[in-house]
């Protein structure tokens, strides 16, 4: 059952004109479309049918076993048709909104195709790639039980945190590695880690990768793995850049969309309240101080703290999340968010992806965003598992043409009206309330670890990355 990379040695990386797979050739596809729709390349061999159970693939033993444990009997769509594929080594290029099951359908590729192998020191057998810390913690904290039952190691490698746990696991020998590019570009550069015996690839959510600027640190990660191996993008939307490292990295690949990336939170609620400019403020504390949790988002880190500290002023349990908090001030804002302690989360765009929180029914776009994929991602938070859920945009009268081609574009129909931070319609829409007004602190835990570095310890002022890229 398990196999190698010369199960895939017959894989030919050279055109007939002797370029490798990396270079702009591609015999299967024309031109590259001028449009930003994503264009799926062709599959030249048939796909395998799909399984409609977990029992009825060809995992370990040890994976059924875990499975069965946690009640997972039958697969997600996306599970259903690629596993049986990526199980067999086959390239794969699967879309889906979040809530899924993306991240089990290319984890228990991994694991089952690595069970029972063992890592060099410095040398892991398998990278999944991810744009954020969040992501990579979600991703490896979904992936741990599976792990733990292959008998695999599995590391997670991020900025924020101390580099040197991170090159300890790598030195120990780690068969499964969830990074984001930045830092494992740095323990690359730093000799504590090697891809010259990856097997298998993974890029999750490979589109905001390449919207946040990793496409070149992607594709010289990528480019130090094995040439003959397994290579599976995941994503919840796909766009030209991603089309990219499609036609670069996959070769003959199983293609499977569980939604199309404009459709991705179509089953939700939209809503766009046209405000007052004088009105904007009052309008989202209102929102925030409703019973229920919401996350709100903003264009920058200093408009997040500013809102924080007003909401906090007035009464309202608000947390900030954005790239300029360390790792750690992160994971327990996050963590006060899923407990209640916190029920205003206010983010910029880092929070967009990663996050998963169980029962959240309202995301708030208090700044819009600015594009349809941000839009997409951010009302993601919300409506998983078959839940409902609302997406709220606060539009002044100066941006409602753009909202309306944002849309337009996202193929989105939102009921659209005008309100007041007072009136009845907000209420009505957002369950907004007045807040208290008795300022209220959300205290840290004392001498609490998260994600290895101690809460409340001053950083050196030379670990801060100077971009958002280094950040994530």
């Amino acid at each position: 059952m398990n196999r190698t990379t010369t199960d895939r040695k017959n894989r030919n990386p050279r055109s007939s004109s002797g370029q490798r797979r990396g270079g702009h050739t591609d015999r299967r596809r024309g031109p590259t479309t001028q449009s930003s729709d994503f264009a799926p390349p062709e599959t030249i061999t048939p796909p395998l049918p799909p399984v409609d159970t977990f029992a009825g693939m060809d995992l370990p033993a040890g994976l059924n076993g875990k499975l069965a444990e946690l009640g997972m009997d039958d697969p997600f769509p996306i599970q259903a048709a690629t596993l049986p594929n990526s199980l067999a080594g086959r390239d794969v290029l699967g879309r889906g909104r979040t809530g899924s099951g993306k991240t089990l359908a290319f984890g228990l590729a991994v694991l089952s195709r690595l069970s029972g192998r063992t890592a060099a020191p410095h040398r892991p057998l398998a990278v999944v790639l991810v744009p954020t810390r969040e992501l990579a913690q979600q991703v490896t904290g979904a992936l741990t039980p599976y792990a733990h039952a292959a008998r695999l190691r599995i590391s997670t490698v991020v900025g924020g945190v101390s580099v040197g746990r991170q090159a300890g696991a790598l030195r120990r020998g780690t068969e499964v590695v969830v990074a984001t590019p930045g830092r494992l570009a740095d323990l690359l550069e730093r000799g504590d880690c090697r891809l010259d015996e990856v097997e298998i690839s993974v890029l999750d959510e490979a589109d905001q990768m390449t919207d946040m600027g990793f496409m070149p640190q992607v594709t010289r990660l990528l480019d130090r793995t094995l040439p003959h191996g397994q290579r599976m993008l995941f994503s919840a939307t796909l766009d030209r850049n991603v089309d990219r490292l499609v036609r670069r990295y996959l070769h003959d690949p199983v293609v499977h969309s569980v939604d199309p990336s404009a459709g991705a939170v179509t089953t939700m609620e939209h809503h766009v309240l046209h405000i007052g400019d004088d009105d904007k403020r009052a309008t989202a504390t209102r929102i925030a101080a409703r019973e229920d949790r919401v996350i709100m988002f903003l264009d920058t880190k200093r408009a997040v703290d500013k809102l924080v500290s007003h909401l906090l002023a007035n009464g309202v349990p608000a947390g900030s999340l954005h790239g300029g908090k360390s790792q750690a001030q992160r994971n327990r804002t996050l963590e006060q968010f899923k407990d209640g302690r916190v029920t205003a989360l206010v983010a910029t765009n880092v929070a967009a992806r990663g996050i998963d929180i169980a029962d959240l029914d309202l995301v708030v776009n208090v700044d819009p965003p600015q594009d349809h994929k941000d839009y997409l991602h951010r009302g993601g938070r919300t409506a998983h598992a078959g839940a409902t859920g609302s997406v709220v945009s606060l539009i002044l009268p100066r941006q409602r043409r753009s909202m309306s081609r944002l849309l337009s574009t996202a193929g989105i129909t939102a009921n659209t009206r005008s309100v007041h931070s007072e009136g009845p319609e907000l209420v009505r829409v957002t369950g907004a309330r007045t807040p208290s007004g008795v300022p209220v602190t959300i205290p840290a835990p004392a001498g609490r670890r998260t994600g290895g570095v101690r809460q409340g310890r001053r950083r050196r002022p030379g670990n801060r990355g100077n971009t958002q890229r280094r950040a994530a």
